[in-house]
């Protein structure tokens, strides 16, 4: 309780400072002072929200905020765009790990390098990254599993389709299995399988459990493609209504499919909270404007909690309008 106390004491004063320096305008801010958003997948609109929460954060500290990444969920794609940013110096990295392990040594090197890293989304954990700041992936997971509980009144068969060695994906699999297993003895987790974020392999995987599985009731998908890919294996067989979807995230399509009653709900996260924050601790870091003692660098002291939950909603019909991008 002290530790999320603590944690919460420090975004109300980087808060309150933020809020102070915008009506004063005290942060003039360098425009050539970059800091760079790095992802896998780059594509997808999941990022979009985060980034924006990056560039608003950025516009207040009058610096610039730059977008790229892997233009799939490669880890060695990633580790190569990440090499390129370190060359170019940038004033901090908020970066999203395709593997946590494959991350770990570049992030590392930046670091050493003397470039802010933080970590949102996907996490490196072992690395010498200054803070995770994303979803409680494993409590997201239990979340879905409460909830596709609820629809199917707490028995029967399901499903989980998600991206195999991907932490944050592993996590939210392990929770939603966990809590089936401990809270709902009546349901039963009767095959996983790999859609590697991506729609139409996820539909053939769904289409997989459906006709291995005729009494499968219910899937969990751990990324928005692989709902949307749910939801096309379910609509060509005949099952919309008879066999419920869970997803994850909020882009266009899953949201659409909700409207529809196609995908039951989805689980909702703080993606703009992600990338606003991301940028305001980099920017913190690197002007030293966060100091828990004197000489913090030369202590090993990391002066940003080493994690950060920025929470989840659950999506459903009845609310399913407000979580469109205005």
């Amino acid at each position: 309780m002290k530790k999320v106390l603590s944690i919460v004491c420090l975004i109300l004063v980087l808060a309150t400072t933020v809020v102070s320096a915008a009506a004063k305008n005290v942060f003039a801010g360098n425009p050539k002072e970059e800091y760079y958003m790095v992802t896998f997948a780059s594509g997808i609109e999941y990022w979009r929200g985060c980034f924006k929460g990056m560039q608003d954060a950025a516009k207040l500290f009058g610096v610039r905020a730059i977008y790229t990444g892997a233009p799939q969920a490669d880890v060695n794609q990633e580790v190569t765009v990440l090499e390129q940013v370190i060359a170019k110096k940038p004033a901090g990295i908020a970066i999203t790990c395709a593997n946590p392990d494959g991350l770990r040594a570049p992030i590392n090197k930046a670091i050493a390098a003397g470039i802010p890293v933080v970590t949102f989304d996907a996490d490196s954990p072992n690395s010498n990254r200054y803070c995770y700041l994303g979803t409680s992936n494993y409590n997201a997971g239990a979340a879905a599993a409460r909830y596709i509980a609820k629809l199917l009144g707490g028995q029967g068969e399901v499903a989980v389709s998600t991206v195999t060695g991907q932490l944050n994906h592993e996590e939210r699999k392990s929770g939603f299995v966990d809590t089936l297993a401990k809270s709902f003895p009546n349901m039963k987790v009767v095959a996983v399988g790999n859609d590697n974020n991506d729609q139409t392999k996820a539909a053939t995987v769904i289409a997989g459990f459906l006709q291995a599985r005729p009494n499968l009731k219910g899937v969990f998908c751990t990324d928005a493609l692989g709902g949307v890919g749910a939801a096309a294996a379910i609509r060509e067989a005949n099952a919309i209504g008879k066999v419920k979807i869970v997803s994850f995230d909020t882009d266009k399509g899953t949201l659409d499919l909700i409207k529809e009653g196609v995908i039951s709900a989805s689980i909702a996260q703080g993606t703009w909270s992600m990338g606003y924050w991301s940028m305001t601790f980099l920017y913190n870091i690197k002007h030293n404007l966060v100091k828990p003692v004197d000489g913090w660098r030369s202590k090993d002291i990391n002066p940003l909690p080493g994690v950060v939950d920025t929470g989840t909603n659950v999506v459903t019909k009845s609310n399913v309008d407000a979580f469109y991008s205005k």
